[in-house]
């Protein structure tokens, strides 16, 4: 019989979880710190934790007070997180790559007492505004920074302070149902919102999918997709729970190398990146010899016909074992040699790119949630076998999920927040007298419970001729060309559908060397008519995919980047839309001003018309979605 260990309730219990069940474990916790790993024990974390909280007491927080921290991954974020938990404050953890008006409105709405900041860049943006925001009394940093305080001077006043009795009074008295956080998020519109989540919320979310795999204590996590999201703190806190080692890298430039030298067995990501990997192995597949090529793009064609829970003959099956002694082996090794596990969230994951690593063993789940909901509405499960390619999976455990009339999904459960933080009306507006969430996302159930997201409904729009269009169904498909970087649909209340495409510079570039044309400039590239003969032919065959009236009729190139840096994608990198419609206005008017060039349905004869681009470098667009 398993011996039965400290029940986790609030967020800091698993604190105490570490301590009766995971005690024996060398790395609790690691990052990395130039070119060296360095890590904690499960008696570290505690002992650093524990003396925060006391810090934090001796400093005079209260509880419900709020504590920010912006930083980027690094495990020295965990003894804030359960520190300023067990004080009985509130951990506000705020994007690094926000704007200095938008960190000033996050401090004055939520009223701060103090800033934890990882390095001096966001120092020397911060720092300013301690004289400006009257809650705030001052700031702290985790790198070593002239004239600004050290985290460890918390550490110092805590084991000077503790009172353990005080804290373990503390402690006793949070209710699972208090607030634990406040995390701050504006989507695509608006300013920021104050999603209130409380332990209850965050601890019944990650303990019930964390049962959805059937990795333990023995396995291996990297971590770098940022905290302050809800999506990679719930999984951090998952990991936790089931005794993972985790491994924190502070940006993505750093994730091959991590993968190499850490070998993890599961990590967390976004579509992005998935598809700039899968990019990359076709792109080494195309400059391998005759042979060896034909034999890579059989193994890759196998993934077309691969799903979970799908019966497979003798012969497919032996096809599969030499493919993956053949060529998946090697795709496993690129990523450490141990990954069996990858999360996707954030976005739809293209079904061919869960096809592939499916058959190379390597396991896709795919989740969907919001930060309002802790966030986990549904997910794939392993350990049930509920998991389909192009679907979410079914409802996590605990949580209620309906479909309504026009097609909205709903939910209801423990991991529905508390509300909007100061904007009771706002919460109303979203949860109705049922207690269901509005998730604003439009979906469908696939065999009856795997949950498929088709759109979101704010960005369903309609053509003059009364026809919808759902644009995120269209631009996942466009992005699936290897020519496509990003892509918007656009076309309300007018004749018929378009897009403004931003090209795959990258792949394009490595395109013209193989086919030996004589381009050595990006806009030399972009306006060759080779280039524009394939991206042509890309939307030609993706429209016989879609319906009539869903098929981009023209397009326009353009040369900017997309990314939160930009301004034009949120943290969490979705379209802001308004603000490229604004952005691109001459654009949307020559493509639907019939009196003018370049307007050209895409399936015409004539040539598209030559525009110049610039799209940075495939690293640099890395750095730039660094943080969500």
């Amino acid at each position: 019989m398993e011996k039965a260990y400290q029940k986790v309730e609030r967020v800091f219990d698993l604190l105490d979880l570490y301590k009766e069940k995971y005690s024996h474990k060398e790395v609790a916790i690691g990052g990395k710190n130039g070119v060296n790993w360095y890590t904690y024990s499960p008696k570290e974390y505690i002992e650093n934790s524990n003396n925060i909280s006391y810090g934090l007491l001796s400093l005079g927080i209260k509880k419900g007070d709020k504590i920010a921290t912006v930083m980027v991954n690094r495990p020295e974020w965990n003894f804030f997180d359960m520190g300023i938990a067990q004080a009985g404050a509130v951990h506000v953890p705020i994007y690094p790559t926000i704007t200095d008006d938008e960190y000033k409105f996050i401090l004055e709405h939520c009223e701060a007492k103090y800033v934890i900041v990882g390095d001096k860049k966001l120092c020397e943006k911060i720092s300013p505004l301690v004289s400006k925001i009257k809650s705030l009394k001052d700031i702290f940093t985790i790198e070593h920074i002239d004239n600004i305080m050290h985290w460890t001077e918390i550490i110092k006043l805590g084991e000077a302070y503790n009172r353990k009795s005080e804290l373990n009074d503390i402690k006793t008295s949070i209710a699972p149902d208090d607030l634990a956080t406040l995390i701050y998020t504006s989507g695509t519109t608006g300013i920021p919102k104050g999603v209130m989540l409380s332990h209850r919320n965050l601890v019944s979310n990650f303990t019930a999918h964390a049962q959805n795999h059937p990795l333990g204590e023995e396995a291996k996590a990297i971590s770098f997709l940022p905290l302050c999201h809800v999506y990679e703190r719930s999984m951090n806190y998952h990991f936790q729970y089931k005794g993972i080692s985790i491994y924190y890298v502070g940006n993505l430039g750093q994730i091959l190398p991590a993968l190499k030298e850490i070998k993890p067995n599961m990590f967390n990501t976004v579509p992005r990146l998935l598809e700039r990997i899968y990019d990359g192995i076709i792109n080494k597949g195309k400059e391998l010899p005759a042979i060896k090529k034909a034999i890579f793009f059989w193994a890759v064609r196998l993934g077309d016909k691969f799903d979970y829970g799908k019966k497979f003959n003798w012969l497919y099956r032996q096809k599969r074992k030499l493919a993956d002694k053949l060529i998946y082996s090697k795709w496993r090794e690129f990523m450490g040699g141990n990954v069996e596990i990858i999360v996707s969230g954030g976005a739809a994951l293209q079904p061919r790119i869960g096809r592939v690593l499916g058959v190379a063993n390597i396991k896709a789940l795919e989740g969907y949630g919001l930060t309002e909901t802790s966030p986990v509405i549904a997910v794939s499960n392993l350990t049930t076998g509920d998991i389909r390619v192009g679907t979410v999976g079914p409802a996590l455990k605990g949580v209620e999920m309906k479909i309504a009339d026009d097609g909205e999904i709903l939910c209801k459960g423990p991991n529905v927040m508390l509300g909007y933080y100061k904007t009771p009306e706002l919460t109303k507006r979203i949860i109705d007298n049922d207690g269901y969430f509005h998730t604003g996302d439009i979906g469908e159930l696939v065999e009856g419970k795997f949950l498929k997201i088709t759109d979101r409904k704010k960005e369903i729009f309609k053509l003059s001729g009364g026809k919808y269009i759902a644009p995120q169904k269209i631009e996942n498909k466009l992005k699936e060309s290897m020519f496509i970087e990003q892509a918007m649909v656009i076309g309300e209340n007018e004749k018929f559908a378009s897009a403004i495409i931003v090209p795959n510079f990258s792949y394009i570039e490595t395109w013209c060397k193989q086919k030996g044309i004589p381009a050595s400039k990006k806009e030399e590239i972009i306006s060759n008519n080779e280039v524009l003969a394939a991206i042509q032919s890309e939307v030609a065959e993706m429209n016989k995919e879609l319906g009539q009236v869903e098929e981009i009729k023209r397009y326009r190139l353009v040369h900017d980047e997309w990314s939160p840096d930009t301004g034009v994608m949120s943290p969490t990198l979705k379209l802001k839309r308004k603000v490229l419609a604004e952005k691109y206005a001459s654009i949307i008017n020559d493509i639907y001003s019939s009196s003018k060039p370049g307007g050209e349905p895409v399936n015409g004869k004539k040539r598209i018309p030559r525009i110049n681009l610039s799209l940075s470098e495939l690293i640099n667009r890395l750095r730039n979605i660094s943080m969500w």
